[in-house]
């Protein structure tokens, strides 16, 4: 090369002369990577259990990342925390959740250091550290990592994935989101899905077409930049959405119910080498019926939940197949570290009997059979956000017991595959050594050579918690590295050391054995005496590898050594204090980037407002005040939040005024108008006015009287009886002039966008100064009946 360079900051060692002719030029050097340098690919699954992949054991055909699995590495002995947020926290820094803030998603966060959902910049990203080796940096798919809070077009970005390392970004900021109207951002702004459903659209598709996409456009320029890619799917996490074609493929398979999967799947897994010989499967769980013990509706209802389900993994199989062979046919996968994981165990979070909106669920609103049943032809497509019962997760974490947010090894155990053709001899093995998520960064840094970073961008870092399990690779007896891991979720706590596993269930074994269901028991520091005098079990997973024998009364000794080591790593990573799980942390007030105010302005064309920044309306009086100037055939959205599985709508259609409460996809509260709306300037509103108070353990938000008023006048007005409790929407926020994703009300197609006209803006009043006097009014409404 002729050119002469030189390291950025160094002294100039060319020559400066008064012309350029008595000068020698060099230039700072651009940052390189190594010659050789692997691609590094993360792809991280959601809410996947130990037993639902095909190379796990699973009769769900997942032959792509088989394929991984045979020309590399199985893990069987790979931990998270049990939650999503909490572990791709682990996943990217290297560091254990709590140290990161996140002791849970981040919009449960409450103000511990553990516990405030904010990842402190003195933990670095994988992407921050690899950035500055020379690396493409690309994240796509979900994110969940940024506070709640800060999810708005009013930032601050610095949490934000371009904030924290990656070059490029292109997925959904929340924990899930709805698979054929996701809410999508690309970079640093919100987008659009480029198709609708009904010209074929789907979330994983997109997300792959976009990562494909990513490498390719650098890659023609820079052939031999390396990159990092972390590629997160929102399946499978509910809703589980896929089309028809893929659910029928499993048509009867799962007639014979979870018990007979696990048996099963369980069976598989010892013949393939999964299970260490002498694995005994883990019990029935007390919280899942019997299959024999159900009725004929609810069988082929469950089985149908679990075809969808199947589907939904397969048609993710498929094209994360799509996203590797780009990679082999440019020539890239035989020197690409990939490493496959999922967050946590499969969710319960369907409940006893499934669901058809999981909003239900973070609402504490039951479940109907009955809606259930009339919505299974649907299922899968893009009018529901379904979630199978918690029998199939139970299933789907064979051969462990419970599930997802709970530290038994069903929640905390994980498929893990690592692929790397070009830095890994071995193909096909089994490897059992222990490993954490924590332990995936430096696995990469020890495999690239590179030393975790003293400081990034002027912080000075914290010490990586992770341990490398690089070792591993080539020999299949190394030694375990990771000798000691705390874990706690929702006060359910575990910690493992040396080949011995002590849990504290919380509240119990099983809320049947326990009489309380998630979220109704209060956590006490009498609560936390009893449990660390009584509720400890012990199990030597050395040689019980799914926790089946309690020797907690003959290993006393053993038992209290690891309670009082759970109590040092919470002491060394910020794990206390403890806090009550439940429902209501969603609702909990938590610093906002402005003050807190009454009076909310929202104008059209503007980014949505994410729920926990919008104007939170639930369970107060409130108005909402349009200014429009109406044209003929004006129609359309003014202010709307959430979407088919709940929310409400102010909107302008077939010349009137309407209003749609929708509670949480059940029911439809509608006003219309009496009148129609007249031309020119006029005020539109909506006023909510509280009738009672709320029942937060039956799942109701306050009842209220809805009323719709034109330039003052009372056109309509109804009872609205229920109301969510807690949330309105799961990702879909507040939008003005529009109703951006899936639709709130079966009333309009969406966007349903204002036109003919102008909306000049939308006010939401929460103080309650600006109600109309109902008795005057009454006489008015009378009068246009």
């Amino acid at each position: 090369m002729s050119l002469k360079e030189y390291p950025p900051g160094t002294a100039f060692p060319g020559v400066i002369g008064r012309t350029d002719a008595e000068s020698t030029p060099a230039w700072p050097a651009p940052l390189r990577a190594k010659p050789g340098a692997p691609n590094v690919l993360f792809i991280v699954l959601d809410d996947t259990g130990f037993g639902q992949l095909g190379c796990y054991g699973s009769p769900i055909r997942t032959p792509n990342l088989d394929r991984l699995a045979k020309g590399g590495l199985l893990y069987n002995n790979m931990h998270t925390t049990a939650l999503c947020s909490p572990t791709r926290s682990c996943i990217l820094t290297g560091r254990n959740h709590h140290s990161n803030g996140m002791a849970g998603i981040t919009e449960i966060s409450v103000g511990y250091p553990g516990r405030n959902g904010t990842i402190p910049f003195e933990n670095g990203f994988l992407s921050e550290m690899l950035a500055g080796h020379g690396y493409n940096t690309y994240c796509v798919g979900k994110w969940h990592l940024t506070p709640a809070e800060q999810t708005s077009a009013a930032g601050p970005y610095s949490r934000w994935p371009l904030g924290r390392g990656f070059e490029r970004y292109y997925g959904f900021l929340g924990g899930d989101t709805h698979q054929y109207y996701p809410d999508l951002v690309h970079d640093n702004h919100p987008v659009r899905p480029p198709k609708t459903p009904e010209e074929g659209y789907h979330l994983t598709e997109d997300l792959v077409d976009r990562a494909i996409g990513f490498v390719a456009d650098a890659k023609q320029v820079a052939p031999d930049k390396p990159f990092f890619l972390y590629f997160c799917t929102g399946a499978m996490h509910a809703p589980h959405h896929v089309p028809t074609e893929w659910s029928d493929r499993y048509k009867g398979q799962f007639d014979g119910g979870w018990d007979a999967y696990r048996e099963k799947v369980f069976r598989r897994q010892l013949e393939l080498g999964i299970l260490p010989p002498g694995t005994q499967l883990s019990r029935h769980d007390p919280d899942v019926q019997a299959w024999d013990s159900l009725s004929s509706d609810e069988q082929h209802l469950y089985a149908r939940m679990m075809e969808v389900f199947a589907g939904f993994l397969e048609h993710t199989d498929h094209h994360l197949g799509r996203l590797l062979r780009s990679l082999e046919e440019s020539g890239e996968l035989e020197n690409t570290l990939v490493m496959v994981i999922s967050d946590n165990g499969a969710s319960a979070e369907g409940g006893l009997h499934g669901s058809v909106n999981e909003l239900k669920f973070f609402n504490n609103t039951p479940e109907s059979l009955e809606q259930n049943l009339a919505a299974m032809g649907d299922l899968g497509g893009p009018r529901h956000f379904n979630h199978y019962p918690w029998g199939w997760a139970w299933a789907g974490n064979t051969p462990f017991k419970r599930w997802k947010r709970e530290t038994y090894r069903g929640g905390t155990s994980d498929p893990f595959i690592v692929h790397w053709p070009r830095g890994i001899r071995a193909r096909g093995e089994i490897r059992s050594q222990y490993c954490h998520a924590i332990d995936m960064v430096p696995t990469v840094l020890d495999c690239l050579g590179i030393e975790a970073p003293a400081e990034i961008r002027g912080v000075t870092q914290s010490p990586v918690e992770g341990v490398s399990f690089k070792s591993s690779f080539q020999d299949a007896d190394a030694e375990s590295r990771h000798h000691t891991q705390y874990f706690e979720m929702f006060c359910h706590r575990a910690i493992y050391h040396d080949g011995w596993r002590a849990v504290c269930p919380f509240p119990g074994p099983s809320f049947t054995e326990a009489k309380e269901p998630f979220g109704a028991a209060r956590f006490t520091e009498a609560r936390l005496r009893e449990l660390d005098a009584h509720g400890w079990e012990l199990y030597h997973v050395a040689e019980d590898w799914t926790e089946t024998r309690d020797v907690a009364a003959r290993e006393r000794d053993k038992l209290i050594e690891l309670i009082a080591r759970w109590y040092v790593e919470a002491g060394r990573y910020d794990v206390l204090p403890l806090v009550t799980p439940s429902l209501e942390l969603f609702s909990l007030e938590r610093p906002q980037l402005s003050r807190e105010r009454e009076r909310y302005v929202y104008r059209p064309n503007t980014s949505p407002a994410p729920e926990n920044v919008a104007a939170h309306v639930l369970n107060r009086t409130h108005t909402i005040t349009a200014q429009v100037d109406v044209k003929d055939g004006a129609e359309g959205v003014l202010l709307c939040h959430g979407g088919l599985t709940g929310g409400y709508s102010l909107f302008i259609k077939d010349r009137k005024l309407h209003y749609v409460y929708n509670f949480v996809g059940e029911k439809e509260f509608h006003l219309e108008s009496a009148v129609d709306v007249p031309g020119g300037p006029s005020e539109l509103r909506f006023e909510f006015q509280l009738t009672g108070a709320p029942d937060l353990p039956a799942g109701r938000g306050a009842p209220g009287l809805g009323r719709l008023f034109i330039n003052g006048d009372l056109v309509a007005q109804c009872d609205i009886p229920k109301t969510m409790p807690l949330l309105i929407s799961l990702g879909e926020g507040l939008t003005c002039g529009r109703d951006e994703n899936s639709a709130v009300s079966q009333q309009y197609q969406p966007p349903f966008a204002f036109k003919g006209g102008t909306l000049v803006e939308v006010v939401v009043d929460v103080s309650g100064e600006h109600l109309h006097d109902p008795a005057t009014e009454a006489s008015t409404v009378m009068a246009r009946q």
